[in-house]
């Protein structure tokens, strides 16, 4: 437990950091202990930040909120498709097709952002939602997950059931399956949604347009220009700040369903 605790400190400290620097005027941050509080000043700092650039910095957040919740939705439908059918399905070259999925999951995905700039350029989808959208919505990982969470938790006795009651197979995956699935699909969610969140380095290659760029490419972006306008570095910060209570919202909403999950396989 003391392990535990050091480690949990070890973890938020930098969050407690964030937190209170977000909370400063721009003089106190050098000026003042960076553990310690000072002057609140943490709503003038918002309405600084979303109010910089002609509001610049809520385009960046919808964009980020575009980007990760469709392309996480999206892209776990796809992986519980993909997971389920080759689970519970028999054809030639299943494992094959497996084993090329698995060997997706060891490519980084800095190594692809050069084939998919060229591949992007050459049907004029750079510098568009679709040039971050679409890599996103691939997850060998998450197809990994599906198929072995379908294989473990759909029997195939209920599929059978299904199909002699007449039930087509989409059906059956979205009324049976999908529901089943549920534990892993959340998971899968997560981390798409949390790595799409997180996305730096593709949306750097992808775009250039000021007004499609993510949270993280825009607060790059200022980062930069701080050596010439210091009064960037409180808005980053406060920034900073913002962009990652969504997750945290996201994370508390959906552990239930991690919870749910264990208990299921206990009783299993």
């Amino acid at each position: 437990m003391g392990l535990m605790l050091l480690l949990a400190v070890y973890f938020l400290l930098p969050v407690y950091f964030l937190v209170v620097a977000s909370t400063k005027p721009q003089g106190d941050l050098a000026a003042t202990n960076g553990l310690v509080f000072s002057h609140f000043n943490l709503f003038e700092n918002l309405r600084t930040l979303f109010t910089r650039s002609d509001g610049i910095f809520g385009r960046w957040a919808l964009n980020t909120v575009l980007y990760a919740v469709l392309g996480a939705a999206t892209g776990t439908l796809i992986s519980a498709l993909c997971g389920y059918a080759l689970a519970k399905f028999r054809f030639r070259g299943r494992e094959f097709l497996f084993s090329v999925i698995l060997g997706g999951v060891l490519v980084p995905t800095t190594a692809l952002a050069l084939p998919l700039f060229l591949l992007f350029s050459a049907t004029g989808l750079v510098n568009t939602y679709f040039a971050v959208f679409l890599p996103s919505i691939v997850s060998p990982f998450g197809v990994y997950l599906a198929r072995i969470f379908a294989n473990a938790s759909v029997p195939q006795e209920l599929i059978e059931s299904a199909r002699l009651d007449g039930a087509g197979e989409f059906r059956i995956f979205f009324s049976v399956g999908f529901r089943l699935m549920t534990p892993a699909l959340v998971t899968i969610f997560l981390f798409q949604f949390v790595a799409i969140w997180n996305n730096f380095f593709l949306p750097m290659v992808m775009l250039q347009k000021e007004s499609l760029f993510p949270i993280t490419l825009g607060l790059y972006e200022w980062n930069g220009q701080t050596a010439r306008a210091p009064l960037l570095q409180e808005s980053i910060i406060t920034g900073s700040l913002v962009s990652i209570l969504p997750v945290i919202v996201v994370f508390i909403l959906l552990q239930r369903f991690w919870r749910t999950g264990l208990a299921a396989g206990s009783l299993k």
